[in-house]
This record gives structure tokens, C-alpha cells and sequence, in this order.
């Protein structure tokens, strides 16, 4: 094309004043110059315009149709009603976590900030339903307490349990499940019942014999006594006693007031089974409470009766052989080959019975004079003596 035809078409500044003239009108009328109203395009009289381009119709339906778990978009206005609840510091501390309330009722909470997700929240409501005792479950001291094994059936004996008693008791213990015969002999002064009440609470199978001689005092003490109704009394050296029938024989406070005292207590050792018990109680005649006792006139000795026994028929008469002292048992335990187990001193300065006024200050006297003869340390002996399976045990 030659310079002459594009100056023909006029100058820059001529060429560009219509096309402003141009868009001017399209501004005013919303249409381009030279259309009308059936042009396309167009826009009839009175018309409308052009409306301006709306949003994109993707996000339209994000902002309409919103789901669970769908993020809401940052320009949204979240009424305070429809927040979300957020979830509540964990306890950060054993002490808070223990002194939780074993509740599922869900923890007040605050409303959610902008942008909160409706995911986050049921995550939040079901943290927040689960019980705090199963934190302090967890804990040792939840744990229940172990129980403490049973010993063997037999209740533990008492601190205050007798000496007898403590012997019954292991004994029954050594033969679970067996029958365990008991003779009281001279029952009418035994006194207790070795335990065996409690023994036979906690399910030991135990039988009871019991014997006494045929004095006027001792058939006095049967009749007060209805535990006693069923005693066998009689002479004790003619009483039938099978032989190695009783587990556990008790002779308490009767070596001293019978005759022929060796002979019944060898018909006593003799009813025990091998690996039985002698329980021997007597006074000591080697004591001053002994000497005091045969010496002493009725009245004195009914006066200390009283103070030991009271309402009991007594006292019995006094006879005290040989064999109710320390050195006579011994003597009879070493050739019946008998093991003595334990040996305890009652009365007298060891006490542990009820003494009158002025009754121990008369066995140190006596003691005194005696020059050693007789002894105020003790008044009565206990001893358990035990028979034994082999008759070669004590050497062994």
C-alpha cells in the first residue's frame, strides 16, 4: 500500500474521535450504534439493560448445599445459635483426672469461631460423652483389695488365748478333716473349753468325754452346772477308758485333790493315740501357796475358794502326793518317755490369779523359812506333754 491511500484515510486524531463517539453511546443506550431493537443483541425500549455478570454458579451451589464436613467459605456470617461446640482441654493433671465426676452428661462448651468444621465437633461431643471414671479406673487404687487367704479353716487364735487353747488349737489344725476326741478329766474344775467352740464354728468335727471322781463337793459342782450334766462320774481309777481312744486329755487342778494320783494318770496316758496331748494343770506342793493350802484351816482355804472361784462348791480336799509337784512330773514324764512341749508357772510372785489380802506376803514368809525348800515364784504349773509315735522320738 502506498503513502498516498493512508493519507486518504484521514489523520490519527480524525480516526479516533468516532470511535469515541461510538462507545459514549453504547454507555448511554447499553447497545452498539446502528442496532435496534430486533437487532441481536439488542435491547427493546424501556428495557433493562445488561445485567452485570453474577457469580460463578460453582460456588452457588457450594454455599447452598453445604453438607457435613464441607468447610464453610470465610465471607459466610454464622449465626451464634448454629456454632460449633469446641472441644475441652484434657485434664492435664492425675489429681483433676481422679476428682472427675463419673458422669456422661457433656462438658459446657463455648461457640465455635469462623471456620470450625461440623466433622471437629461431633468428634468433640463424643470425647466429651465418655465417662471421667474410666481414667480413675485406671488408677491401682481402682484395683479391689486382695483378700488374705484363708489359713487352713481354723480361726487365728487371740492375742489373750490360754495356753491350752493355743496347743488344742494348732493340734485340730495338724488333723483338718479328722474327728478330734477330747476327755476333761475332773471337769468339775477344768474350767474354759479349750476353744473348742470357735473351733467347731469354723467346721472341725471335735467330740467331748468328760469324767470326775465321786466326792460330795464334786457331785455338788455337776448339779450347779448344766454343761456338766453329761460327766461320768465315779471312781477314776475303774472308769472305762479305752485305750488310745482321745487326741487331747485335760487334767486340770485334780492331781492335787485325789489318792492314787500315778495310777489314774497313767490310765489317762494311756487312753491317748500316739501324737496325742496331756494337758496338766495341778497346784505345786512344792510352792508356799501349796504348803499353805494343807495346812491352812477350813475356813482360810474356803476364804481364798471364794476369791478365785466364787459361787463354786469348794474347796476340794487337799491331798497333794508326790506327783502334784514340778519334780513329779518330770520324774513321771521321763519314765512314761512323754516330751514335755511347754511348761508355764501361775500364781504367786509369776501371778495371774486372784490372791486375798495378805495371802502372797504368807507364801514368801513360808518360802523364807523354808530356806529353799519351797518356792513363792509359782503356785500352780502348767504343763503340755505330748506322746509320741515312736517310742525312740526323744532319743532321735
Amino acid at each position: 500500500m502506498s503513502v498516498d491511500r493512508l493519507a486518504g484515510s484521514g489523520t490519527a486524531g480524525a480516526d479516533t474521535e468516532p470511535a469515541r463517539r461510538r462507545g459514549a453511546q453504547r454507555r448511554r443506550t447499553g447497545r452498539r450504534p446502528g442496532t435496534g431493537a430486533g437487532a441481536p443483541g439488542g435491547t427493546a425500549p424501556g428495557q433493562a439493560g445488561e445485567a452485570p455478570a453474577g457469580p460463578e454458579p460453582n460456588v452457588t451451589l457450594l454455599s447452598q448445599e453445604a453438607g457435613p464436613g464441607t468447610p464453610v467459605p470465610a465471607a459466610a456470617d454464622a449465626h451464634p445459635a448454629e456454632a460449633t461446640p469446641t472441644e475441652a482441654a484434657p485434664a492435664t493433671d492425675a489429681a483433676v483426672a481422679e476428682a472427675a465426676p463419673a458422669t456422661t452428661e457433656p462438658a459446657t462448651t463455648e461457640p465455635a469461631a469462623t471456620g470450625a468444621t461440623t466433622s471437629g465437633a461431633a468428634a468433640t461431643t463424643k470425647a466429651a460423652a465418655e465417662p471421667a471414671a474410666s481414667i480413675t479406673a485406671a488408677t491401682p487404687e481402682a484395683a479391689p483389695a486382695q483378700a488374705a487367704p484363708a489359713s487352713d479353716g481354723v480361726p487365728p487364735a487371740s492375742a489373750d488365748a490360754g495356753l491350752f487353747a493355743r496347743y488344742t488349737r494348732d493340734y485340730v489344725s495338724g488333723h483338718d478333716g479328722q474327728q478330734i476326741m477330747i476327755l476333761h478329766a475332773g471337769c468339775a474344775t477344768a474350767g474354759g473349753d479349750l476353744g473348742v467352740g470357735a473351733l467347731r464354728e469354723a467346721g472341725a468335727d471335735i467330740a467331748v468325754s468328760l469324767i470326775d471322781d465321786d466326792q460330795p463337793v464334786t457331785r455338788a459342782a455337776l448339779g450347779l452346772d448344766q454343761g456338766l450334766a453329761g460327766c461320768v462320774n465315779g471312781d477314776l481309777r475303774t472308769v472305762p477308758l479305752p485305750p488310745r481312744s482321745c487326741d487331747i486329755v485335760l487334767c486340770a487342778l485334780l492331781l492335787q485333790r485325789i489318792k492314787h494320783a500315778e495310777l489314774v494318770l497313767d490310765r489317762l496316758v494311756a487312753a491317748i493315740k500316739p501324737g496325742g496331748l496331756l494337758l496338766l494343770r495341778f497346784s505345786d506342793r512344792d510352792s508356799g501357796g501349796g504348803f499353805l493350802d494343807r495346812v491352812m484351816p477350813v475356813v482360810a482355804r474356803g476364804a481364798v475358794w471364794r476369791k478365785r472361784r466364787p459361787g463354786r462348791p469348794g474347796p476340794y480336799p487337799a491331798v497333794y502326793e508326790r506327783l502334784s509337784s514340778a519334780r513329779g512330773v518330770q520324774a513321771y514324764a521321763l519314765m512314761r518317755e512323754l516330751v514335755i512341749a511347754e511348761r508355764q508357772a501361775l500364781g504367786g510372785l509369776a501371778g495371774g490369779l486372784a490372791e486375798p489380802r495378805g495371802f502372797l506376803a504368807a507364801q514368801k514368809l513360808v518360802a523364807g523359812l523354808s530356806r529353799g525348800r519351797l518356792t513363792a515364784a509359782h503356785e500352780e504349773l502348767l504343763y503340755v506333754l505330748r506322746k509320741p509315735e515312736d517310742r525312740f522320738a526323744r532319743i532321735l
